[in-house]
């Protein structure tokens, strides 16, 4: 890239950050007496929270999310025409909104809520170019069928990680930053790195209201479309032969988490419900601040955006090895300091 394809490529970045972290503000501002009445979210044995707090504030980060992406066609060097498959990820992304809001106001029971977000994803999977492989190894219908199955449990698995005020925030804006740097070494399309961009700026938005203590929540209305964008940019990610890239970005997001299910299951607990026994929320439990525990998980989120950019920019299997050995060291360096607590 040349400089002034640099510069521009800069620019153009920053405007649709700076745009959609201030419509995610000004939308929030706006909503807030609606979600106060209508989407209040009322603590209970499993909350982290103590007052009734708003939730909902995610419809105002997709909205923002949205109308960046929709500007981004007038702004420097990340006006490159869309590719259809982005359109069809923001419908996806609009319809698990609409699954998010009628959770938020009257939960849906666990098989059908599953059900409607298996048919969400696997209309992402199934319109996904044939030509898009992330272990070309694998039977076609095998990888799609691991990727149906993993693109359903990142969705989950970031509305099952929003449980203290920031910690959305935390992860998903070193994620999208780590993205946009992929982008600029040429590992993603840019089409795909405005959309990363754009949920990038509409999260520094909410950050301001969602700051402990909070004022607004996400709630599943922002949760849930949240995973399905960062896991569709992962997916492009891996599929353009950065897979030990799209493996670190959310590292500690996947551990947590996954750790934590496969520990409920071995206790036969019934996982699907909602519990206060990720590691972060052990943490809150144990010692630990809020604020202690978001700024352990941003600072190692960031470290592991800074290996993930590492390994595109020095390819071979080498520098993967050690970028993924770094990366486990700094995650379960943090999962054990959250289990021992603060002493």
């Amino acid at each position: 890239m040349s400089a002034d394809g640099g510069t521009l490529w800069i620019v153009g970045g920053a405007a649709i950050v700076g745009f959609a972290a201030i419509v995610c503000a000004l939308l929030i501002v706006v909503s807030y007496p609606l979600l106060k009445r209508y989407a209040l979210s009322r603590p209970n044995a499993r909350s982290s929270h103590r007052t009734p707090t708003p939730q909902g504030g995610g419809i105002a980060v997709i909205a923002a999310t949205v109308a960046a992406v929709g500007l981004a066609p007038t702004v420097g060097a990340l006006g490159a025409p869309f590719d259809s498959q982005l359109l069809k990820i923001i419908v996806a992304a609009l319809l698990m909104v609409c699954l998010g809001a009628i959770d938020d106001i009257r939960p849906l029971p666990v098989v059908p809520r599953l059900l409607l977000q298996t048919i969400v994803v696997a209309g992402v999977i199934y319109t996904a170019p044939d030509a898009l492989r992330v272990v070309p190894a694998l039977p076609w219908w095998l990888e799609r069928l691991l990727l149906l199955i993993g693109g359903l449990w990142f969705v989950n698995l970031v509305n099952f990680m929003d449980g203290i005020d920031w910690m959305t925030v935390v992860e998903v804006i070193p994620i999208t930053a780590t993205l946009a740097a992929l982008g600029f070494l040429g590992a993603l399309p840019s089409d795909a790195v405005v959309l990363a961009l754009a949920l990038g700026g509409a999260m520094i938005g909410f950050a301001y209201f969602n700051r402990p203590t909070a004022r607004v929540f996400l709630g599943d209305v922002g949760s849930l479309p949240i995973g399905l964008i960062v896991g569709f940019l992962l997916l492009l990610t891996a599929g353009g032969g950065h897979l030990v890239a799209a493996v670190l970005a959310p590292l500690y997001y996947l551990a947590d988490a996954t750790i934590t299910l496969f520990r409920r299951i071995a206790r036969a607990e019934p996982f699907w419900e909602a519990h206060r026994s990720h590691f972060y929320q052990r943490a809150t439990d144990k010692g630990f601040s809020t604020m202690g525990v978001v700024a352990r998980v941003f600072a190692v989120n960031v470290g592991l955006g800074v290996l993930a950019t590492l390994t595109v920019i020095v390819p071979g299997r080498m520098s993967a090895f050690a970028a993924l050995a770094a990366g486990a060291v700094l995650v379960g360096w943090l999962l054990g300091a959250f289990a021992r607590g603060c002493r």
